[in-house]
């Protein structure tokens, strides 16, 4: 068995992981003046231009403010443009403007190039296999976040 507390087992090697890829990923959106939070919100709208700010913020788990702060920052830079919606003027939808467009692309190959980094030497099965089983340790601890939620002591 892996667990064992004088060795550095699988909770390590998946922090150390996650914290290097964040590391890497950084160093290669910085010349695009983007963090990875930015860019999660470009991915959003990469996948479906004209959401609102409440969609971007609830398909990342972010709080509302944090995503209007990202939008902001974003915006100032000419990534994005927010445009009323006809319906509601309440409520702005948030699109990658066409000058835009080809840059959103340069930062996705960017981000495809570090995810292959990622899995070198690895064959497409054993990919496949890595994406199974941490989804399901993935699955294991939302399952015992929602049972201590649910412990009262």
């Amino acid at each position: 068995m892996i667990i064992d507390d004088n060795d550095k087992g699988l909770g390590f090697l998946i922090a150390e992981t996650a914290r290097l890829h964040r590391k890497l990923l950084d160093r290669r959106l910085q010349p695009f003046g983007l963090t990875r939070a930015q860019w999660a919100v470009l991915a959003v709208l990469v996948r479906r231009d004209g959401r609102t700010q409440s969609e971007i913020a609830e398909e990342l788990e972010i709080e509302k403010p944090t995503a209007g702060r990202l939008l902001d920052h974003l915006e100032q830079l000419a990534w994005i443009e927010r445009r009323p919606t006809p319906a509601d003027r309440r409520v702005w939808r948030v699109h990658i403007p066409t000058a835009a467009r080809p840059r959103s692309a340069a930062v996705a190959d960017v981000v495809r190039d570090t995810r292959h980094v990622m899995v070198q030497g690895l064959s497409a099965d054993q990919q496949h296999l890595l994406v199974r089983q941490l989804g399901a340790i993935k699955t294991n601890m939302v399952a015992a976040l929602g049972e201590a939620a649910d412990d009262p002591g």
